[in-house]
């Protein structure tokens, strides 16, 4: 799932309005983001099986530290603490750790049965990816609230804020439609390259919210 974490990132700004766009953006998305660095290691693995789901090409062979629950949730509760420390913010920081909890719980629905619950321990997935249609409406409808929550949520107090805004959209959206419609990536290692990209989305979240306020 890729948009779909991109939803409840923009959403979360309506219950935790003192943080930046960056920093939701960031904790969603934060074990895909820590993930490219442990594929290109080989640390991860993955390889490239079109046809394993109606959605994915993907077949997520090894990825324990990121994407087992106990590894999410360690993730979790340091990037929680690290944010209270820094911002002597506790509820947002509670509100970010759940966040980047919430990758999780979103992966779980999309995936197959390949998320392990422990390092080397039992492996779940329910399987949406499995049907192409219900991926794609589940998706782009989890979109559609969050952006609402979040425009709703703030307003721009110059043209930037709201360019930049529907700019991020329209740019995601064409990253998610490319990922339904598109060809199966190459190799691994331009996953991975591609995968470290997604560090620009977190800092355009940081400038759209230095352009907007709290509505």
């Amino acid at each position: 799932m890729f948009l779909g974490h991109f939803a409840v990132g923009f959403g979360a700004k309506r219950f935790a309005p003192s943080v930046s766009l960056g920093a939701l953006f960031l904790a969603v998305q934060l074990i895909d983001l820590v993930w490219p660095t442990l594929l290109a290691l080989d640390i991860e693995r993955i390889a490239i099986a079109p046809g394993i789901t109606a959605v994915t090409p993907l077949d997520f062979v090894h990825y324990p530290y990121t994407h087992s629950l106990v590894g999410v949730a360690l993730w979790a509760l340091l990037f929680g603490v690290a944010y209270a420390l820094l911002t002597r913010d506790r509820r947002a920081a509670w509100i970010l750790g759940a966040l980047v909890l919430s990758h999780w719980l979103l992966d779980l629905v999309a995936h197959r049965p390949d998320l392990p619950l422990l390092i080397d321990g039992p492996k779940f997935g329910f399987g949406l990816w499995y049907s192409w249609p219900a991926s794609l409406a589940v998706e782009t409808l989890l979109f559609a609230g969050g952006v609402w929550l979040y425009a709703s949520s703030t307003a721009a107090f110059d043209r930037t804020g709201q360019g930049a805004l529907w700019a991020l959209i329209a740019f995601l959206l064409a990253i998610h439609l490319g990922n339904y419609f598109g060809p199966p990536p190459p190799s691994v290692r331009e996953i991975a390259i591609v995968g470290h990209a997604q560090w620009l989305l977190v800092l355009w979240g940081y400038w759209i919210d230095r352009h907007r306020r709290a509505a």
